[in-house]
């Protein structure tokens, strides 16, 4: 299949996929007329890249684990040796992260605790 019909069977956009391909996420057959030409076990890899992402991954990170992850119905399981400490270390990295996020909202919210009445009633929190 051509890039605008994994595009298309993914949601995910031309650009993106390319973006993919060129973190070494992707690896399309190249035509000699140039195009890529995807098959159809790709629609499952940008599942699985989209998934990480949203888990919070970076795509240097994605592009070492991939090759170490198999689908198993609505999960990913890990198959190398490796990998399991490579997410203990993400999943760290992101818990410290949390708590630094944390406690910023904290100091943000002993400032915004100490404005006095008259500046007026504040403006509702985004979400």
């Amino acid at each position: 299949m051509r890039i605008g019909e994994l595009s298309h069977r993914t949601g995910v956009s031309e650009r993106l996929l390319r973006y993919y391909e060129e973190q070494g996420l992707l690896r399309p057959v190249r035509l000699p007329s140039g195009y890529r030409e995807y098959h159809d076990q790709d629609v499952a890899v940008v599942r699985r890249i989209r998934g990480l992402l949203a888990a919070g991954l970076s795509t240097a990170t994605i592009a070492s684990i991939l090759p170490c992850l198999r689908d198993d119905g609505s999960r990913l399981v890990p198959t190398c040796p490796d990998l399991l400490a490579e997410l203990h270390r993400e999943r760290d990295r992101m818990t410290e992260a949390i708590e630094a996020l944390r406690a910023s909202r904290a100091v943000l919210d002993t400032v915004i605790a100490a404005a006095p009445s008259s500046l007026g009633e504040p403006a509702p929190a985004r979400r």
